[in-house]
């Protein structure tokens, strides 16, 4: 599958979404459809369809943004310093499309390698596990586990 940011992709966009993915805003914490999502999937970037983070490696971490421990393909995240608002971040922006995600933190799970990463709900669209497959990810159903 090829991942890509089209015009016709930033059309369908929510004000929401643009503003979260193509203006680097952050939407409000508990907010996101998908803060307390527990279903079995993938998340993928909004824009281009890239796959980003797995549901099996979701976690809460009571922030009110969905966090995840890694990214379930890192090649398609891209980590940039940021130093907005007086302070010294790590962004995540997807690859193909260019969408502002979210930020890192080194405040994760210990056992899971200590990182959270804190996304935007606006950036993602969820794919169940029952769907995959016909999405065009099931190269990916081995690395989600059921819910």
């Amino acid at each position: 599958m090829k991942y890509m940011k089209t015009q016709e992709a930033l059309n369908r966009l929510t004000p929401e979404q643009w503003r979260v993915t193509q203006e680097s805003a952050t939407e409000h914490p508990f907010t996101g459809e998908y803060n307390d999502n527990d279903e079995a999937g993938i998340y993928v970037d909004v824009v281009s369809g890239e796959p980003l983070f797995g549901s099996s490696d979701k976690f809460d971490s009571g922030t009110g943004w969905p966090s995840f421990t890694k990214p379930i393909v890192a090649e398609n995240v891209n980590e940039l310093r940021d130093d907005a608002h007086g302070m010294v971040r790590t962004e995540v922006r997807s690859i193909h499309g260019d969408s502002h995600l979210g930020h890192v933190f080194p405040d994760g799970p210990s056992d899971e390698g200590g990182l959270r990463y804190c996304i935007n709900s606006a950036s993602l669209r969820f794919i169940p596990q029952d769907q995959m497959e016909a999405a065009g990810y099931g190269e990916y159903l081995d690395q989600i586990k059921e819910a």
